[in-house]
């Protein structure tokens, strides 16, 4: 008899932390949703191309689908590839969550720059090493490796773009075009996982997709139809922006940044969801023997609950500063935001989006001889980075000892 009541006892604290764990998940993914997804839209209506209200729709719905289509590969990094030798429990899931909803909640709250990738990533090792596993130093690495270049990367990119669009030799009837090109050939290469991919693989491309409907022989290892697709698609998004700007070059600009708005939103997505539901995996995937869609399906909700219920307010405040800095330097930082957020996919790699547009703006800022962003700012922005990531790790680990020295 009394065997059955501690049963009972365990049974009912397991589905309180899957309730508890589950709906710190979805509060962590309606903030993200709120918060990190506002700046890709921010351009366009500072330029007076889409409403607010309609932006917030437009963003709940594009990154809840890049959610669904590319969140698997970043879950499953902050769920199973920052610990070796443990699994992530329900209670260790739930600490830390807490844990990251406790620093981005301080963010929001303060002002400070508290980078959602950095608090989650830093609670979940924390919380791995109180669960007695080993630290994974090789993905470690990987990670900070990205970190580091992130910057450089995303203001260097930055810089080109806004230095293109400066130059009195190249009118925006070519310029803006010319990145509508890239972005279409990118775009033909993003992995999703409702494209049939060949192999094993899980997600598919657009060029890769029709490249296999004829079978034709690969140079070198590449691909050729692969290549041409990629310029067809290239070349259609160059056409397309192109006869805009020839009609008006005002309505061109503001199709290119609602396009643009649109697929960074979609990525942005895609590379924040896994903050919310990566913890979960293991719980999720072993110990309730769920598909991974389903996850996604819940970081989804959270995100588009977020975007819709609290983007607008946001949006106001960010399309005025996007307003003051202007069409062109708005641009050169929204496209290596969309380049390096779909590298982060790829890679399986948590990524801070405000961390690039940051880095972005600052970049297009020194094209025109300034970069906008004082240097007391930049170094306070850095240090709360840092420190984020090793708070997070010491109140992970602290709070998953006290939790479990109290359920115990």
């Amino acid at each position: 008899m009394r065997h059955r009541r501690v049963v009972r006892v365990v049974d009912v604290l397991f589905w309180a932390l899957v309730a508890l764990a589950t709906a710190t998940s979805l509060v962590t993914a309606w903030a993200l949703g709120a918060n990190s997804n506002s700046p890709p839209f921010a351009p366009a209506i500072g330029a007076n191309a889409i409403s607010t209200m309609r932006a917030a729709f437009l963003i709940g719905i594009l990154a809840a689908l890049g959610a669904l289509t590319q969140g698997g590969a970043i879950s499953e990094t902050v769920g199973a590839g920052l610990i070796d030798g443990v699994a992530i429990t329900s209670l260790a899931a739930t600490a830390g969550l807490l844990t990251a909803s406790a620093f981005m909640g301080f963010g929001i709250y303060t002002g400070y720059p508290v980078p959602a990738a950095f608090a989650t990533t830093g609670a979940m090792v924390g919380v791995g090493l109180g669960l007695g596993g080993d630290p994974a130093f090789a993905t470690y690495q990987r990670i900070a490796t990205f970190w580091v270049l992130v910057p450089p990367v995303s203001g260097g990119l930055a810089y080109l773009t806004a230095t293109l669009l400066r130059r009195d030799d190249v009118p925006d009837t070519v310029g803006i075009p010319l990145l509508a090109g890239l972005v279409g050939g990118i775009v033909a290469n993003v992995r999703l996982s409702i494209i049939p991919a060949a192999g094993d693989a899980t997600q598919g491309s657009l060029a890769a997709w029709g490249a296999s409907l004829v079978d034709t022989p690969s140079v070198q290892g590449v691909d050729v139809l692969t290549v041409a697709f990629t310029f067809a698609f290239a070349a259609a998004s160059f056409l397309f922006i192109r006869r805009r700007t020839q009609a008006s070059v005002d309505k061109g600009v503001k199709t290119f940044l609602l396009v643009l708005g649109s697929i960074v939103a979609f990525s942005s997505g895609g590379s924040q969801v896994g903050l919310a539901t990566g913890p979960l995996e293991n719980l999720y995937s072993a110990e309730l023997g769920l598909p991974g869609f389903v996850l996604l399906a819940l970081g989804a909700a959270g995100i588009l609950g977020g975007a819709w219920m609290g983007a607008p307010r946001l949006l106001q405040a960010t399309s005025r500063e996007y307003a003051q800095l202007g069409i062109r330097r708005s641009i050169a930082a929204l496209v290596p935001g969309f380049v390096i957020a779909q590298a982060a996919i790829v890679l399986g790699i948590p990524i801070s989006f405000n961390n690039i547009i940051i880095s972005g703006v600052i970049g297009g800022g020194l094209a025109g001889g300034s970069a906008g962003v004082s240097r007391e700012k930049l170094l306070t922005t850095v240090a709360f980075w840092i420190i984020t990531l090793f708070a997070s790790i010491a109140v992970g680990f602290g709070l998953y000892a006290v939790l479990a020295t109290v359920l115990a």
